[in-house]
């Protein structure tokens, strides 16, 4: 079965449960500053699962667009990738275990459905430890469904528990389901270690409120959350070991060895090199849909890495010419009927990876002149000329140079490369970079207390005053809110001048002033777009959505936490305006008590 019938198939099949399907959102989160790129589906859906009301109901279902990159050295292997698609389904206060089981047990059972042997099926349930209790409810659902006793494992919190995102919030047990992809028949008693069991599907049981004493509380709303891996679960299906092997991949490295003139090989066969460029330009190409252009800094920064790791991998298998654009006129002709965001915006996202693989061959270029003064002031009687592995790091983070091509150069110079000492900085390196990716990309359920809405509300006030200012095009490129300061990116070619600084912070605490009335309405999109509501990302909406109004002063769609009138805010000030990345400028403020 191929990605697009299992994704299909999906939807389905939950519409067919009662479930309204809803487009997938942004991949890049909607003022979450838990993270720079929406992870799991659950991101987009963070304030109805704390119990706001959903425009499309209590049952939703969707394939949502996510990026991780917490592991982005180790993509090349047959299994990382940066950007993977999650189907899943929820319930928002609505049906709980009973129902989510049945409904994974007949999607992947039935003949309609996946119709996977029930012999090659085994699953997890949580265990149970001091603070809460055996899930046997879901122990005892998954036996009268016909999975036997010993295909059943219990297992710690550390495996089947989900939560909370902080200290405290929402939590709970939840289970897994598991297939067999060994050779021989499947044991008949499950053992989780065993990696020929790939997992293959999450419920996850939102029951629990951790408080800060520490103490579970039950929830008032219960909710599931669940998801699949669309890439693995389509290489499972077909027999594959690697979601490279399948037909997702497949015209990625067709139009790979086109560029290179090779001849086609079997998916299993691919390079490290070869899927690291499909992997990574795959991601780099649905970020730039959605509005982000290669920079400096957070997403930017993240986005110009994946691209400058690609053409570097290029350059391994001996492309010498421009080819990332190439690569991604690939993805977009392969995924823009289910994303139109990626035929939308073509034109652009292709000018940017040729304008970006141009400023890397000059990096690159600058890069070979300080490998250059490197080697010149070490003293010519010198018999054994060394590389640090300091220095060899610095060439490769500061210019993007690969150790191999370091290697390489400093062979033909008569000098050997510290790799030992390289190696031990790149580890550093690394593990700094997953510590921070520990808190940029943990995900989870963000702060929607009081002082959040009341910078989210601001936002709204600053897109508008930013408008009528710099003018209509200034449209929001990303958000990233906490509890003390709201930062907020937007579409502008040049830095703000002071006086214009001075006067949008006029204008948005005028707003302010004149304690201006928020209301929420629920409507169609077209219903919204008639009435003036400025739509961002509107690829993500569903068919009714929810529009907030301020005054005269702003109508958004959006979903969002909001204050109830903007008197709430107090005084709005802008400490810093800045560049964000190419053709977007960001404003760092604040609100101060009244």
């Amino acid at each position: 079965m191929k990605a697009a019938g299992i994704r299909r198939k999906y939807i389905e099949f939950f519409k067919s449960k009662g479930h309204a399907e809803i487009k997938s959102a942004s991949l890049i989160p909607d003022n979450d500053p838990t993270c720079l790129f929406t992870t799991a589906g659950m991101h987009p859906l963070v304030p109805y699962l704390q119990g706001a009301k959903h425009p499309a109901g209590t049952r939703l279902t969707d394939f949502q667009k996510c990026i991780r990159t917490g592991d982005i050295d180790e993509v090349g292997d047959a299994v990382h990738l940066t950007f993977f698609e999650m189907l899943g389904n929820w319930s928002l206060g609505d049906y709980f275990k009973e129902e989510a089981i049945r409904f994974s047990f007949e999607f992947l059972t039935g003949a309609e459905n996946l119709n996977i042997p029930l012999n090659m099926l085994a699953v997890t349930v949580f265990a149970g430890d001091e603070d809460c209790p055996f899930d046997e409810e879901a122990f005892k659902l998954w036996n009268s469904l016909g999975i036997p006793a010993e295909r059943i494992a219990k297992l710690p919190k550390k495996d089947n528990w989900w939560g909370p995102a902080g200290q405290t919030g929402p939590c709970g047990p939840d289970t897994e389901m598991f297939y067999w992809t060994g050779d021989l028949p499947a044991p008949e008693k499950f053992e989780p270690s065993d990696k020929r069991w790939v997992e293959i599907w999450n419920d996850v049981f939102m029951q629990y409120n951790k408080n800060a004493e520490g103490k579970y509380e039950p929830l008032s709303q219960r909710n599931v959350d669940t998801g699949m891996g669309l890439e693995r679960v389509t290489a499972i299906l077909q027999g594959k070991k690697s979601c490279y092997e399948t037909e997702i991949f497949a015209p990625l490295f067709a139009k790979l060895d086109e560029i290179r003139g090779a001849e086609w090989v079997d998916g299993a066969d691919r390079t490290s090199s070869e899927r690291i460029i499909a992997d990574h330009l795959r991601a780099a190409t649905f970020i730039m849909a959605d509005g982000i252009t290669p920079g400096k800094v957070d997403q930017p920064y993240v986005l110009r890495r994946l691209i400058r790791r690609a053409i570097r991998e290029g350059r391994k298998l001996g492309i010498s010419t421009e080819f990332t654009a190439k690569i991604s006129q690939a993805v977009i002709d392969e995924f823009g009927d289910v994303y139109p965001e990626l035929k939308n915006n073509a034109k652009v996202i292709l000018e940017e990876f040729e304008r970006e693989e141009k400023q890397f061959a000059v990096t690159l270029e600058k890069g070979t002149h300080e490998f250059l003064k490197l080697i010149d002031r070490v003293p010519a009687h010198i018999t054994k000329k060394v590389i640090s592995g300091k220095n060899a790091f610095n060439l490769y983070e500061t210019y993007g140079f690969p150790i191999e091509l370091t290697c390489e150069m400093a062979a033909e110079k008569g000098f050997e490369v510290d790799r030992a000492g390289y190696d031990a900085a790149f580890a550093k390196h690394q593990e700094m970079s997953r510590a921070g990716a520990e808190q940029k990309f943990k995900g989870g359920l963000a702060d929607h207390s009081e002082a959040t809405a009341r910078l989210h509300t601001a936002t709204h006030l600053l897109q508008a005053a930013l408008r009528k200012v710099l003018g209509t095009h200034v449209e929001q490129r990303g958000s990233n809110i906490t509890a003390e300061r709201l930062r907020f990116d937007f579409s502008h070619p040049d830095k703000m001048t002071p006086e214009q600084i001075a006067e949008v912070q006029t204008l948005v605490n005028d707003a302010i002033k004149r304690d201006l009335p928020i209301s929420c309405d629920e409507m169609t999109v077209e219903e919204a777009k008639n009435a003036g509501a400025m739509g961002l990302f509107e690829s993500k909406y569903g068919e009714k959505v929810k529009v907030y109004t301020m005054g005269d002063v702003s109508k958004e769609i959006c979903g969002g936490p909001h204050a109830q009138h903007t008197g709430e805010l107090g005084g709005f000030k802008i400490l810093k305006e800045e560049s964000s990345s190419r053709g977007v400028r960001r404003i760092k403020a604040v609100i101060e008590a009244k």
